[in-house]
């Protein structure tokens, strides 16, 4: 069995996605793959995504909660819920969460079970590879749909090396996903979801970090 299998493939039957279940060696492992940044990666995105006190945030395909507890800071006497397919993944996020205005729950991106209008910022971070190709854009609509209007999105997703050497040895520690990860088509898949002032911009060493607002009037 490869790293990749580890990180990468299906313990739960609610979705045809993968899935990740070994909390602590992600955690491990990221740490090592952003080369001591993760924190600082994570803590820059939070602040792209516009969360300010009092948000309502859903962070989808949370894991151990390593971006939900970044965006908890921000939002203050706002709440974040965490989402995740992996239940096992969830128990260890809850184990390590300190904030009190944290909560998990199990879910999927693609039938979200959250109401019309109930958001006032989605986000997630390498989330979106985990689903096959036909079911990203109805990911992206649930978001669509949860969030309120004027509400914000942020995605952040793997950008594959340029060369192939580096794509080589992507896939070989993670496998296919994210070695093969057609970051080019994330904007505009995000603007043909429906939402307007779509920005991108990459963050170093490995993501690139869209944002974008569903039409409307913020409340």
């Amino acid at each position: 069995m490869g790293l990749g299998h580890l990180l990468h493939h299906n313990s739960t039957p609610g979705t045809p996605g993968l899935t990740i279940d070994h909390g602590g060696s992600y955690d491990a492992f990221g740490a090592v793959f952003f080369g001591g940044r993760r924190d600082r990666v994570y803590r820059r995105l939070a602040e792209l995504s516009g969360a300010k006190p009092g948000d309502q945030v859903l962070d989808i395909g949370c894991g151990t909660g390593y971006l939900t507890r970044r965006m908890a800071a921000l939002v203050g006497t706002g709440t974040v819920v965490g989402l995740d397919p992996s239940a096992i993944v969830l128990d260890r996020a809850r184990r390590i969460t300190g904030e009190p205005n944290c909560t998990y729950t199990v879910g999927v991106a693609e039938s979200l079970s959250a109401e019309d209008d109930s958001f006032d910022v989605v986000d997630n971070c390498l989330m979106l590879h985990h689903l096959p190709h036909e079911l990203r854009a109805t990911a992206l609509a649930e978001m669509r749909r949860v969030l309120r209007p004027g509400g914000r999105l942020l995605i952040g997703e793997f950008r594959p090396p340029a060369n192939p050497i580096g794509r080589h040895l992507v896939r070989v520690l993670t496998g296919p996903a994210m070695a093969h990860n057609p970051i080019d088509e994330l904007a505009p898949m995000v603007t043909h979801a429906g939402f307007e002032r779509v920005g991108s911009t990459d963050m170093h060493p490995w993501i690139r970090c869209v944002t974008a607002a569903k039409p409307g009037a913020a409340e």
